[in-house]
Formats: structure tokens, sequence, C-alpha cells
């Protein structure tokens, strides 16, 4: 019996077997394959940078992201507050919403006006802001003032009750940025950084400790730190002034005793049965809210903490029922929009030529985030329960009508950025009807 061996193939000089080729072949596509994959990823990221390059990109950003918030806080507000309202408004469940809508509609005509006021003419109404505000502050120690949850930080106006605080953030911002522009060539010396801002802003963050509302003052707090920090105060300077606000926030929370279980018990609500019944009761169902959403949430209206656990559902808590009913998603969504803001507004800051729209851009965006913040950290029981809403989603005038004011001002900002003037005409131009220019009918349409 014979066996046959079989001989290797002959390969001329220079050539490559079937299966030699067939794997040069594959990496050369798989290679081809990554290669335009990659091409392809910098394609995207190039056109997404040049997308955010453009000049009213920031314009857009806060328009986009201040209505979605907007929109979704009035959703939010209608179902928090549903319950509450059935119970106080003689078996009406959108009378708390109806209010908020309200004010809504209220400031619509004062944003629009923000947009287009002009530069010079809003600092006009810096000292008269600030002077109003702290009368206004005053006031509250009056018999005009109104006690609210132990604070006595409201003022009756006739049918109409109002939080000056709130008020007294956005005049602060406007006061302190108009210092600062009117002093921009002395700022490197500290004393003109610290003189007469930080006195004047001690004065009115007293007169809001006197009323008892902690949350604002350290909302207070933070503005001044940011601007501080935005001027470019030096390192020792911007330092002592976070330590000594920490210790005041401290010492302020301690000279309570309300407060200060709030304070030792915010960590852990479920420490004992006596802390769960007390200071802890808010923050743990809470908790539960957040808890039980899950990843998408139980559903717009299906909440089951707002049925009367949970206090302040639809104002300092209303970011736990949109957790509980929107899920892990819908609270990123809002964390997302209020980052979308934040980029915008400190974009606007460092574009901007105009000192005194660049210290406003920055104060109004460290006050929305830094409130964001707290709110957010004291629904995670990150923070000790204060007592302060969150921006634009949580109900009440007081704060929604100035959040809205300063937002139309950094849209107003977003406008007079390099080349954003000069999109917008562009714009317009294109909108207009054939034959029609901003002067009238053009010749063409004439004839």
């Amino acid at each position: 019996m014979t066996t046959t061996t079989s001989k290797p193939e002959a390969r001329l000089p220079g050539t490559r077997s079937g299966s030699d080729a067939g794997r040069n072949a594959s990496g050369d596509a798989g290679r081809g394959g990554g290669r335009r994959g990659q091409a392809s990823v910098s394609a995207w990221l190039g056109s997404l940078r040049r997308s955010f390059d453009r000049p009213l990109t920031s314009y857009y950003l806060l328009v986009g992201s201040s209505g979605l918030l907007l929109t979704l806080g009035l959703v939010m507000v209608l179902s928090s507050s549903s319950v509450w309202s059935y119970e106080v408004n003689d078996g009406n469940s959108y009378a708390t919403f109806l209010k908020q809508l309200t004010w809504v509609i209220l400031a619509i005509p004062f944003v629009l006006v923000a947009v287009r006021l002009p530069h010079r003419v809003l600092r006009m109404l810096a000292w008269p802001a600030l002077i109003v505000s702290v009368v206004l502050l005053a006031l509250t120690q009056t018999s005009l003032g109104v006690t609210v949850n132990g604070n006595k930080n409201w003022l009756a106006l006739g049918p109409v009750q109002i939080q000056p605080a709130e008020l007294a953030k956005l005049s602060v911002i406007l006061w302190c940025a108009h210092i600062y522009a009117k002093k921009e060539r002395l700022l490197g010396d500290w004393r003109h950084t610290l003189i007469p801002v930080v006195p004047l802003m001690a004065l009115v963050i007293g007169l809001v400790v006197v009323g008892h509302d902690l949350g604002t003052a350290l909302v207070l707090m933070a503005i001044v730190l940011g601007l501080l920090w935005v001027v470019g105060a030096p390192t020792k300077m911007f330092v002592g002034s976070f330590l000594v606000a920490g210790v005041a926030a401290l010492g302020l929370a301690t000279s309570s005793a309300e407060r200060m279980e709030r304070l030792t018990s915010f960590a852990d609500p479920f420490a004992s049965e006596a802390v769960f019944q007390g200071a802890g009761w808010q923050a743990a169902h809470g908790i539960f809210a957040l808890s039980s959403g899950g990843l998408f949430g139980k559903g717009i209206g299906a909440s089951q903490q707002k049925w009367g656990d949970l206090p302040a559902a639809h104002t300092d808590f209303i970011f736990a029922v949109l957790g509980e009913e929107l899920g892990l998603v819908g609270t990123l969504l809002v964390l997302a929009l209020f980052l979308v803001i934040a980029y915008a507004g400190f974009r606007v800051a460092r574009r901007t030529a105009d000192p005194f729209a660049r210290y406003m851009a920055a104060g109004i965006t460290v006050w929305l985030v830094a409130q964001m913040m707290i709110n957010v950290g004291m629904v995670l029981a990150l923070l000790p329960v204060i007592g302060i809403p969150l921006p634009l989603v949580s109900y009440g005038g007081s704060g929604l009508l100035p959040s809205l004011i300063a937002l139309g001002l950094l849209v107003s900002f977003s406008r007079h950025e390099p080349g954003a003037q000069a999109a917008l005409r562009a714009r317009r131009r294109r909108r207009a009807p054939v034959g029609v220019t901003a002067g009238g009918l053009s010749r063409r349409g004439r004839s």
C-alpha cells in the first residue's frame, strides 16, 4: 500500500497563499473600518465643537433649558400639590397649580423687559434695588412681618405675601456687579475688592439671619464668595472668606435647638425611632420617595409620599416627588438642565467684553447653581433640612419671579456676545418675507 504525500504549493517570489491573503485582507478591512469609525467620531466631535462655538449657542442653551425646567416645574407643582391643595382649598386640587401658573404669566412681561433692557438703564437700578431690598427685609421684623414655619421672613402687602429675601438675591447681584464694574481698574487692590461690597452684604445677610432664614443666608454667602472669585480676589482672602462664612453658618445652625436637631439627624434620619418621628421625618420620607421611584419612576401623579407623609412636597421637597414619579431618569434630566444653564452662564461671563455683564452673568449663575445644589443635597440627606426651594421647579411666586427675571438678564447678556447681534440680524433677514426688509419694502418689492 503506497501513501502519497502532498507537496507544498509552489509560490512565485513575492506572492502570498490564499489563507495569508485572506487574513491580511480581513486585517486591512478591520483597520479600514476602525479608521472610518475614528474619522466619523472625529467628524462628529468637530461638528459639535463648531456648533458650540457659534455666537448664539449660549442664547439657545439658556432659552431651551430654562423653558424645559419651567415646564417640568409646572407639571410637578400640579402633581405634588394636588392632595395638599384639595385639603386646604375646599376640594380644589388645582388651586396651587393655578397660582403658580398665574405667577408665570405675570413674569412674562418682566422677562421680556429684562431681555431688551439696555445695560446702562439696568445699572441705574442698582442702588434703588438694594435700598428697596434692605427696607423690605427690615419691615419683616415689624408688625407687617409674617411668621411661616418658624421663620419671620415674609411680608404681608395687602392680600399678597412676599418673601423679600428672594428679591434681595437679584438686587445683591445687580448692585455688586455695578460696583465691581465701576471699580474694574482698581480691583488689584484688595481693599477695593472688599469695600464696600463685603460690609453691605454682611448687613443684608444679617437681616436675613434675623428672620431665621438660614437657607437664603447660605445662598447669599455663596453669591458673595462666587463674585469674589470672579473678580480675582487673592487666594488667601477667598479662603479666609470661605472659612468665615462656614463658621458663621455653623454658629447660626447651633443657635437654635430645632436647627441643631436637624443638623445632627440629617446624616442618618433612621438612627432611632425618636429621630425618625422627629427631626428626621422629612428627610426620611424624602429618601423613601426617591428610592421607590426606581429607574423610570411610578408615573406622573402616582406619588405616594405626597399623600401627607412628606411635608413641603410641592415646595422644598418637590425634587423627592419628582424622583418618585419620574425616577432616576427624571432627576438626572433636571440636574443636566441646571448644568446646561451653568455652562451657558459661565460661557457668557467668559466671552463678554462688558465687565458689568461679566459679573452679573457670573453672579446669577452662581446663585441658581448654588441654590440647586443646596436643595438637592438637602433632599438626598447630604445636607441638613434648612428650607430652600428648587429654582424654577418649586412652588412659590416670590422665588419664581426673580429667578425668571435673572434668566431674562442672562439671555440679554448672551445676545451681546461677540458676533451675536450680527447673527440675530441675519436670522431676522432669513425670516423676513421676500421683498420686505427691516426698513420696509425693498426697491424690488416696490416696483
